[in-house]
């Protein structure tokens, strides 16, 4: 067992209001619960001697891994192939059905041997509370149960367990044919005990399951090239959504670092309206619309929570029920990934000004036009307020995009997103014919887009640039097109398109800016942001050159891992970087394939 295993070497399982990474050999070294946002009970991804774990793997020394999910489901199965037999663990978690944020959540771990015979060794060592927590161990011959404050964990299985101080460890040989498993239950303390574990109900629990997920997934209107790695985003997509509110998190994990040994590690548990409002869209693409309806009534209620209080209409990122404290702080116990400290825990960039989440707001309710003919009027009034505020507060510097912690700028992409926002404020109010000071947000737009005009570009680079007064490039800008601010043919957006080209783009890699170029505050470096290379290629489609995009977007795909997961960065040498798996990078994936699909289509019909 690597004491760190490389962040890849994962793959996810949840049941919508959880989830867990699960290594290729067999360890779940991610859990938190009861909710994606709540404290670690397995967290050796982050501290392999404090963090805890459960393994469940062979123990022979010639065995080799293998990772695959059943084909359209969650469900993930770690196979292991030694001299002896071939075995498999099969990891999922039954998944929420009613939308009722509940403190009973079941990590369920199914154990067979499909050829010769294979010996099993199972430990569960669970660390609550981010390890900071005591726990006392109850046992019984295939039971256990780990008490911590406000929280008990049962354990069950299909095979005998021994003591290991406060921890359980157990083995099983089975034969071909033959099959077991192992059940660990989260619950609030004193909540009742699970039903009694049987082979055949895990069977049952399994075939639920993956009906329940092939069933959403039939949903799917995608019918381009790559089928089988956009319908493992949006599934992704989904795994990282909160049911009980439709809220998105950034990515499944905390911690994980952008330079290995570094100091950019943060937790992003968390929902950037950013990121959702973008989901909005990825969703629609392919036909979720109870996905994207869902966040687009969390937003809404975020909007009305503010109106008539003063200050800031939106927070640049809640927790999942929408509460907007997410105090940051240290947990200085844990090592960190391979080394990788500090480990956050909160995120201090809530607190930050970021005016461009207004633009991308507004913009997930011009796709979900449908979906904003149901408006209520107490929703369309927010909506206004907020557009109202923004005419008012657009021209000031901000920590952009990219969350700085070197101060403000007067960013670029901050300002095309106002644009963003006025525009398509406009075009919703007119075609619902809504009330609205139309001629205000006329104004600002209008006062907006000259601004960008006049100082978003650099005649020394012959390229709009990251913010004013300054030569430097930012990724962020590739979404210019796609938002409707410049045509993907304009000369000068493709005298942009070629100025990245030659200072951001590595091997059809994308780095988001140059740090030494644009300090930001923080020491070290990072590796090509991922979803600047998704938005690339969609640029790059966008503006007719439809090769280089098709190429740029295949290479791509050899960075994912191997079940089809993307965390935020690549490094150097194309290791995964970051939290993982990140909604970010595979909702622009989404977006990429659906353009670039069109725009092939296209040509093949001239």
């Amino acid at each position: 067992m690597d004491r760190y295993p490389p962040i890849a070497e994962h793959g996810l399982v949840g049941d919508l209001q959880t989830a867990a990474l699960v290594s290729s050999q067999g360890v779940v070294d991610w859990f938190a619960a009861p909710r994606f946002d709540s404290p670690s009970i397995f967290a050796a991804l982050l501290d392999h001697d404090r963090g805890g774990y459960m393994r469940l793997a062979p123990e022979h020394p010639e065995v080799s891994c293998k990772q695959l999910y059943y084909p359209d489901t969650a469900i993930l199965v770690t196979r292991f192939m030694s001299p002896d037999g071939v075995g498999e663990v099969i990891d999922f978690m039954p998944p929420d059905r009613s939308r009722t944020a509940t403190d009973r959540h079941a990590l369920i771990r199914v154990v067979r041997a499909v050829r010769g015979t294979v010996d099993f060794t199972f430990e569960c060592r669970p660390r609550f509370d981010y390890g900071r927590a005591e726990h006392q161990l109850e046992l019984g011959e295939n039971t256990g149960v780990f008490r911590a404050p406000g929280m008990d964990a049962y354990l069950q299985t299909s095979f005998p367990l021994e003591r290991d101080g406060e921890d359980v460890r157990g083995q099983v040989t089975l034969n071909a044919g033959e099959s077991g498993g192992a059940v660990f239950t989260v619950c609030a303390s004193g909540g009742e005990a699970p039903a009694p574990l049987t082979v055949d109900g895990l069977t049952a629990q399994v075939e639920d399951t993956g009906r329940f997920w092939q069933k959403w997934l039939r949903q799917s209107t995608y019918r381009g090239r790559w089928p089988e790695l956009v319908h493992r985003s949006v599934i992704t997509l989904k795994l990282l959504t909160y049911a009980p509110t439709g809220a998105l998190i950034a990515a499944a994990t905390m911690g994980l670092p952008e330079q290995v040994g570094g100091e950019r590690n943060w937790d992003y548990r968390f929902t950037w309206v950013r990121d959702g409002a973008l989901s909005v869209r990825a969703m629609l693409d392919l036909g979720f619309v109870e996905e994207g309806t869902a966040f687009l009534h969390w937003l809404v209620a975020r909007l009305q929570e503010r109106e008539g209080k003063g200050g800031e209409p939106l927070q640049t990122m809640y927790r999942i029920d929408g509460n907007p404290d997410l105090p940051e702080e240290t947990l200085g116990h844990f090592e960190g990934y391979r080394g990788s400290s500090p480990v956050r825990i909160g995120n201090g960039a809530a607190d930050q000004l970021q005016l461009d989440i207004y633009g991308e707001a507004v913009y997930a309710f011009s796709q979900g036009r449908e979906i904003m003919r149901q408006a209520t009027y107490r929703g369309w009034r927010a909506l206004a307020t907020t557009l109202d505020w923004l005419a008012d507060h657009w021209d000031r510097p901000d920590e952009g995009i990219w969350e700085t912690r070197g101060g403000r700028q007067d960013y670029t992409y901050s300002r095309v997103m106002a644009w963003v926002a006025m525009d398509h404020g406009l075009s919703l109010a007119e075609q619902f014919r809504r009330p609205a000071d139309l001629e205000k947000w006329r104004n600002a737009r209008d006062a907006v887009f000259e601004q960008i005009m006049d100082r978003g570009w650099s005649e020394k680079e012959s390229a709009f640039v990251q913010h004013y007064g300054s030569d430097v490039l930012d990724a962020s800008l590739l979404l210019m097109p796609m938002v409707g601010f410049i045509a993907p043919q304009d000369p000068a957006w493709l005298s942009t398109l070629d100025a990245m080209d030659r200072k951001l783009v590595s091997d059809s890699l994308v780095y988001r800016y140059d740090p030494a170029a644009s300090p930001d505050g923080l020491r070290g470096s990072e590796g090509t942001f991922s979803l600047c290379t998704f938005l690339y290629v969609d640029a790059l489609a966008r503006a007719g050159r439809l090769d280089q995009a098709r190429y740029t977007f295949e290479k791509m795909q050899t960075y994912a891992n191997h079940v089809g997961l993307f965390a935020e960065e690549v490094g150097p040498t194309g290791e995964q970087l970051g939290n993982f798996p990140q909604a970010f990078t595979h909702l622009s994936l989404i977006m990429a394939a659906t353009t670039l699909d069109t725009a092939l289509d296209a040509r093949q019909e001239r």
